[in-house]
C-alpha cells in the first residue's frame, strides 16, 4: 500500500486556496509536493472572503489561521435583513463555540491565505512552487504516476507525478482532458462585485460586518473586510458585460443602495458567470480533483471556498494513512470520492441554490413571512444554533465522515 505513494511527487495544479493548502499540508507531513501555478505572480483578485469556523480550526493546524487573523476581520454575528423595511435577524456565532475553536467568520481575501501557503512552502526542501506553470493537458497515467503537459515560459514540458490532485479551479485542465464530466447548469445572469472604502455603516444603523439584504427590486449581499466593503449585486440577463462593469452602472447601484454626495470611489470589481455544477467522480485512478475543480456553486453563504479546503483536507488525511500502510489505497481514495462529492451534491449544492431562492423572493408577502422566520429562529438560543451549525458547515463537515 505505502508503494502506491511511489518514488515521484505528488503533483498539486493550482496555486489557489485549495491547492496551496493542501501542498502545504502534505510537505508538513513530509511528502515530496510540487504545487504548479500558471500565473507567475500570484493574484490579488476579489473572490472569496469568508472563512467558515469548521475552516478556520482546520487550517489552524497548519500554523495558517493566526496570519490570516491579523490580516482580516472577525465576525462574530452576521444578519438577514429586509432593505426595505430595515428590519433584521442578527445571528450570534457564540451560540456554537462548544462545538468550534474558533465561534466566528473571517473576512479575510482569499489570495492572503494563498500567499501564506506559499511561502510557508519555501521552508520545506521536500516542496516546490513552480510559478509560470500551467497545465495543457494530462498525457497518461500508468501503475505507478500520471504525466502532464505543463506549459512555461520555455515552452511546454512534461512532469511526472505518482498523484495529482487538480485544484485548478471551475476551467481545470486535470478536470478537461481527463475526460470527466462536470454536470450542472449555469445561471442566467450573472453577479457584480465591487469593493469600496467607503463606511456602508453610516446608512444601515446597526449594520453588521456580513449582511443578506432582501429586496423585491434588488437583493444584494454586503461583506466587511479589514479596510473596504464588498457588495454583490445580481445583474440582468441580456445587458452587455461592458456596461455592467463600467464604472457609470456600479455608481448607479451603489447610490440607489446607498444613497450619498459624490461618487463612490471603487477599488476592485469583478463581474463573473454563476453556475451549480459538480463533477460526476473525484478520481480517476492516480488523478483527484478537490476544490472548483470538483464543483462550483454560487457564492450566497460563502460555501465554494470553505467546502473546497474541506476537500483538500479530507483528502490529505487519506494519503497520509495510504503511505502509513493503514488502508487501502484504492479503498481509501473511493471514500474520499463518495464524502466530497455526495456533500457537495446532497448539502452544498441544495443550500446554496435554497439560498439564492430565499435571497431573490418577488413576493412580498413571502418575504415577509421569511424575514420572520429568521427573527423568530436568531431570537432563540437552541433554534440558532441549530440554525448555525448548519450554515457555518459544521453539520456538513460531520457528516461527510459517515459516508463510507
Amino acid at each position: 500500500m505505502a508503494s502506491y505513494i511511489g518514488k515521484d511527487p505528488i503533483i498539486v495544479a493550482g496555486a489557489g486556496p485549495v491547492g496551496a493548502s493542501a501542498a502545504l499540508y502534505l510537505a508538513r507531513e513530509g511528502f515530496d509536493v510540487v504545487l504548479l501555478e500558471k500565473e507567475k505572480v500570484l493574484p490579488e483578485d476579489l473572490r472569496a472572503s469568508t472563512f467558515h469556523p469548521p475552516t478556520l480550526d482546520m487550517l489552524s493546524s497548519l500554523g495558517v489561521t493566526d496570519r490570516l487573523i491579523q490580516q482580516g476581520l472577525i465576525v462574530p454575528k452576521y444578519q438577514y435583513r429586509d432593505r426595505r423595511t430595515g428590519e433584521y435577524a442578527e445571528f450570534d456565532l457564540g451560540h456554537i463555540k462548544s462545538e468550534t475553536k474558533h465561534p466566528y467568520r473571517l473576512q479575510v481575501e482569499q489570495w492572503r491565505l494563498n500567499k501564506i501557503a506559499c511561502e510557508d512552502l519555501k521552508n520545506y526542501p521536500n516542496a516546490k512552487v513552480l510559478m509560470g506553470h500551467g497545465v495543457i493537458r494530462v498525457q497518461g497515467q500508468d501503475d505507478t504516476g500520471v504525466e502532464l503537459v505543463v506549459g512555461t515560459e520555455d515552452g511546454e514540458k512534461v512532469i511526472r507525478g505518482t498523484i495529482v490532485i487538480g485544484a485548478e479551479g471551475a476551467n481545470s485542465m486535470v478536470r478537461q482532458t481527463s475526460g470527466l464530466t462536470y454536470g450542472g447548469f449555469t445561471y442566467p445572469e450573472k453577479f457584480l462585485v465591487a469593493s469600496t472604502t467607503y463606511p456602508l455603516d453610516r446608512f444601515f444603523p446597526g449594520l453588521a460586518a456580513v449582511n443578506y439584504i432582501s429586496d423585491p427590486d434588488e437583493w444584494c449581499v454586503l461583506l466587511r473586510c479589514a479596510n473596504l466593503w464588498r457588495v454583490l449585486f445580481p445583474t440582468t440577463p441580456g445587458i452587455p458585460n461592458e456596461t455592467l462593469i463600467s464604472d457609470d452602472f456600479i455608481e448607479d447601484r451603489m447610490q440607489h443602495l446607498a444613497p450619498k454626495t459624490g461618487r463612490y470611489q471603487i477599488g476592485h470589481k469583478t463581474l463573473y458567470n454563476v453556475h451549480q455544477r459538480v463533477a460526476d467522480t473525484y478520481r480517476k485512478g492516480r488523478i483527484l480533483l478537490a476544490g472548483d475543480s470538483a464543483h462550483i456553486n454560487n457564492p450566497l453563504g460563502g460555501m465554494g471556498m470553505n467546502g473546497g479546503l474541506h476537500d483538500g483536507f479530507n483528502l490529505c488525511e487519506k494519503l497520509v494513512s495510504i503511505r502509513k500502510g493503514e488502508t487501502d489505497a484504492d479503498v481509501a481514495l473511493d471514500r474520499y470520492d463518495r464524502q466530497r462529492r455526495l456533500t457537495a451534491t446532497k448539502f452544498v449544492q441544495d443550500q446554496s441554490i435554497a439560498n439564492k431562492k430565499l435571497m431573490e423572493e418577488k413576493d412580498p408577502d413571502a418575504q415577509k413571512k421569511r424575514q420572520a422566520d429568521f427573527v423568530r429562529q436568531a431570537s432563540d438560543p437552541e433554534l440558532a444554533k441549530k440554525f448555525l451549525l448548519k450554515t457555518s458547515m459544521i453539520l456538513t463537515l460531520r457528516e461527510s465522515y459517515t459516508i463510507q
